[in-house]
């Protein structure tokens, strides 16, 4: 019940969205059924013993130290709400401290190669519909998943921007550049009929074969236009979502406003970029000046 009750808060006075609330659920439902593996009734009964020992099993059957981070956050801010409900008196999450974690560098590729990379593709219509997810991507800084799931109605061509919304708090408005907008017309205005093959769809990009396209459709063909351009590195969405970010920062871009274009609920996620540039702008420094 305790459980249930929790979901209906993330929902409707958290505001969270679909897939954010059902992590947490998961990973709830995941430490519930652990305390009652070892003779608990309620997962309102646990102690700061059962939650270290879940921790450990987690830690025993391999489990990374995000993914252990990640549910003892779950499970912290399931006993904050039951404690604020006055359904418990403390948190036995509490006094636990996350795994350190260490810090992976993000990767993104510099403006020379993104104009490279957007080169590549020709005027066939698989072309141009690669065209204009390249420049989507980079133009708007939107997550593969939001691309995957973005609809023809999303977009306004006339207006030139994009409607996003990736099932978080709110939907977003992003605007898309010149030449972005350019590419988004050839594709929409005169490909895309064309793929559909006579099949009706209100999704945005599809495949050769008029279904929509997937995850894995999208990651290879930025695999392979990486390839083509010469990156040292195995392009992916998220390279070029890195890109994007670092190059707006680069130029002069707020880092509240980054935020909101790339629909972060938390600013720290924004801020990672900003120490890349950071770092970026030193290494200049050192190398260029006389006395660094």
């Amino acid at each position: 019940m305790s459980i249930q009750l929790y979901e209906d808060y993330l929902r409707n006075e958290r505001k969270m969205s679909d897939n954010t609330v059902q992590a947490y659920i998961r990973d709830i439902r995941h430490f519930d059924e652990f305390v009652r593996s070892r003779g608990l009734e309620d997962v309102q009964k646990a102690s700061n013993a059962d939650v270290v020992a879940f921790l450990m099993n987690l830690k025993t059957a391999g489990r990374s130290k995000s993914t252990v981070n990640r549910k003892l956050a779950s499970i912290r801010m399931f006993f904050d709400f039951l404690q604020k409900g006055g359904a418990v008196k403390t948190n036995p999450a509490d006094d636990i401290k996350s795994p350190k974690i260490e810090k992976r560098e993000i990767e993104f590729i510099s403006v020379d190669e993104i104009e490279r990379l957007l080169s590549l593709p020709d005027n066939t219509n698989k072309g141009k519909r690669d065209r204009a997810i390249l420049e989507l991507l980079y133009a708007t800084g939107i997550r593969a998943g939001e691309l995957i799931d973005m609809k023809v109605s999303d977009v306004n061509l006339r207006m030139g921007f994009i409607k996003c919304d990736s099932g978080r708090s709110k939907a977003r408005i992003v605007p898309m550049g010149r030449l972005c907008r350019k590419a988004m017309e050839d594709y929409i205005l005169d490909v895309r009929e064309k793929m559909l093959r006579g099949r009706e769809s209100e999704i945005l990009f599809v495949n050769y074969i008029g279904q929509p396209m997937t995850r894995q459709g999208l990651w290879k063909i930025t695999k392979e236009y990486g390839e083509k351009a010469g990156l040292d590195i195995s392009l992916t969405p998220q390279i070029i979502r890195n890109s994007f970010a670092v190059h707006m920062l680069q130029n002069g871009a707020d880092v509240k406003s980054l935020q909101e274009l790339m629909g972060h609920e938390d600013i720290a996620a924004t801020q990672a970029y900003l120490a890349v540039t950071k770092n970026r702008i030193k290494d200049v420094y050192d190398k260029a000046h006389p006395r660094a």
